[in-house]
């Protein structure tokens, strides 16, 4: 999804045929699935899904990459059970499907989350990363959560805030050059104006020949020519919540 209001045409991809390491618990009112490293860690990090829904094998491979890499990563159920988009709907129906899902209302689920996080985990460093419809939301968090360190947005823009310029925290923000969802005249215009009003360190870096999901949606393995930027764009996600984690 492109942003808060605008439909999303886009495509399942490549959906991984991946168990996860983890285990779903339930947080609250929130189910999560809960992925921790070997060693003990006070870092974490919020893994936010796209439209396919907190159970898509291909999230919890990502949130097991950030658990092999020294995070423990949660990834919310943040429809709170309603049921997920699906290759099969019908996009003409996306709006009204949206309507109870927004991705700017967020905020009691991620209280909740944090509040395990730094209570039940000891967790005293905290990231988001986010794709698409989550990509929305991590970009939203950075606006609303100082006590957030770090986030990473993955094809997703808030365009509808006036203050979406003024993040609080440093935000990486991934794009695909040939994303039908994310123009690059709308990238562009973020990071112009970021330039502009952003107090705190950011950056928009824009993979050549992508297309959009191609950060966890893509296979590397089924997708030689993608490869490169697809393990690229992966390691600047962990190279971005090392450097301010």
């Amino acid at each position: 999804m492109a942003n808060e209001e605008k439909p999303c045409p886009c495509d399942i991809g490549d959906r991984m045929e991946y168990g996860g390491l983890g285990q779903e618990m339930q947080i609250e009112h929130v189910k999560v699935y809960v992925v921790k490293p070997a060693v003990k860690t006070d870092k974490a990090v919020i893994v936010i899904q796209d439209i396919y829904g907190w159970q898509l094998p291909n999230t919890r491979y990502m949130a097991d990459m950030l658990s092999s890499n020294g995070y423990i990563a949660v990834v919310p159920d943040f429809f709170l059970g309603k049921e997920p988009w699906s290759p099969s709907h019908d996009w003409s129906k996306f709006q009204e499907w949206l309507e109870d899902k927004k991705p700017t209302k967020i905020n009691k689920e991620v209280d909740a989350v944090m509040k395990y996080l730094r209570e039940q985990c000891g967790a005293t460093r905290i990231g988001s990363v986010g794709f698409c419809w989550g990509g929305v939301a991590t970009h939203y968090l950075a606006l609303q959560y100082p006590d957030i360190q770090a986030g990473v947005s993955v094809y997703g823009i808030v365009r509808e805030r006036e203050d979406r310029y003024q993040l609080k925290s440093p935000t990486l923000f991934i794009f695909a050059e040939n994303d039908a969802v994310i123009p690059l005249d709308q990238v562009k215009v973020l990071e112009e104006h970021l330039q502009e009003k952003c107090t705190v360190n950011f950056q928009v870096k824009i993979f050549p020949g992508q297309t959009h999901g191609f950060v966890h949606r893509k296979r590397e393995d089924i997708n030689p020519a993608d490869k490169p930027f697809i393990q690229e764009a992966r390691t600047d996600m962990l190279n971005w919540l090392k450097k301010y984690m």
